[in-house]
């Protein structure tokens, strides 16, 4: 194992009606002056904000609105948010919603209280001095992003896609309340569903280094996702199985699933984020379409966590062949989970009929993205990337 920091300072309140506590909460951690950032309409229409707003007006917080955060979150509404909160005194911020909202919220905290072009965070440019304070109300379970250090943001201009890390971003506390995911579509839910046991699995698939006790508790958390997940597809009102897949996306991306490693392979991610710069699709059905071709590319250099994966979470048998024979039969497992819950396994099932100029456009971008080179599974080049996407693309 290697060493390693543990930093998770954000304060969870999970449970039935745990919204309550948000004016509180703010209060708590200093906030005076807030700004409410959120997606589309969904908040509004359950009541959510109502529900929020009626309690900041109860404890005297004053308040400013910022909606139209979309998947794959834009720069624009960005830059629009960093000014807002200059213009109007803004000390706090509050997201609404899921990770595109926090992770437009963490963007535009950056933006307030460093000086430059908060761009040059994610062009990897600069680093962050600070953020604002910033708290969250998660209604849906993908991102992680609501304990993470770590958000994802999209440029429109060449539509590139990056992602800035920094413990300044973390949130100062979240609420996770099971029933706010209720109303989300099907779709949705398994593409979160598949993102949350995705954080996890690029943590898992390492060369360097590896700690028993937290590849335990990452193979129990892919299980209960696995499991839970299959369970809404047939039952997607079902609390237990909600409050479990909420649980598991806060503890996937927290930094617990990669205690002991060397910080694990992500790649699948990097592609991914090309894909979905490039396309505009739902990162965790990208996450899918990408990760068998990924797999099936590296795992003979990383064969000994590839079995460990197909016999402690896929629950291939440990005589069922050869260790190659055992980790393919693993990724085969994986796929057919993936159709289990409605997500694509490569680019034709996803929607995308990518060109070859498309596919060399998104390995360079990728490259770029990561300075030439990235991967613990195995180092993967420009070449390696671009092979990737041909096999993703099932000609």
């Amino acid at each position: 194992m290697f060493d390693f920091k543990y930093f998770t300072p954000t304060k969870v309140m999970f449970g039935k009606n745990a919204e309550d506590k948000v004016a509180q909460l703010i209060q708590e951690f200093g906030g005076k002056k807030v700004l409410i950032h959120y997606g589309g309409g969904s908040v509004i229409r359950s009541g959510l904000m109502q529900k929020v707003t009626d309690q900041l007006d109860k404890a005297g917080i004053p308040y400013v609105k910022l909606g139209g955060a979309v998947p794959n979150p834009r720069l624009s509404l960005v830059y629009e948010g960093i000014e807002l909160c200059k213009k109007e005194g803004i000390d706090f911020l509050l997201a609404v919603g899921g990770g595109s909202a926090i992770d437009s919220a963490k963007a535009i905290g950056y933006g307030v209280m460093n000086d430059g072009d908060v761009w040059d965070l994610y062009d990897y440019k600069k680093q962050a001095k600070a953020s604002m304070p910033l708290g969250v109300i998660l209604t849906l379970a993908a991102t992680g992003s609501e304990m993470s250090d770590s958000s994802v943001i999209t440029k429109e201009e060449g539509l590139v896609k990056r992602g800035y890390s920094s413990d300044y971003g973390r949130p100062k506390f979240a609420i996770l309340n099971p029933d706010l995911t209720m109303t989300l579509p099907d779709y949705q839910t398994a593409c979160g569903c598949t993102d949350i046991m995705m954080h996890t699995m690029e943590r898992y698939f390492t060369n360097g280094g590896n700690m028993e006790l937290t590849d335990s508790m990452a193979e129990a958390l892919l299980r209960t996702v696995k499991e839970q997940a299959k369970i809404l597809v047939k039952d997607p009102n079902n609390y237990e199985a909600r409050a479990e897949v909420m649980w598991a996306g806060s503890l996937s991306h927290n930094g617990l699933t990669g205690c002991g490693n060397d910080g694990g392979d992500w790649m699948t991610h990097k592609l991914e984020h090309e894909l979905g710069g490039l396309y505009d699709v739902a990162h965790g059905a990208g996450l899918a379409a990408i990760w068998g071709s990924w797999a099936r590319y590296v795992y003979k250099d990383c064969l000994p966590r590839f079995k460990r994966y197909a016999i402690n979470v896929m629950g291939v048998p440990a005589n069922a062949g050869t260790d190659e024979e055992i980790a393919l039969k693993g990724i085969e497992a994986m796929e057919d989970f993936y159709r289990e819950i409605n997500m694509p396994t490569n680019l034709k099932e996803l929607g995308v009929n990518a060109t070859d100029e498309d596919l060399a456009l998104m390995a360079h971008k990728c490259a770029v993205g990561v300075n030439g080179a990235k991967g613990s599974a195995k180092l993967l080049h420009e070449e390696d990337m671009l092979a990737i996407y041909k096999m993703s693309r099932k000609d």
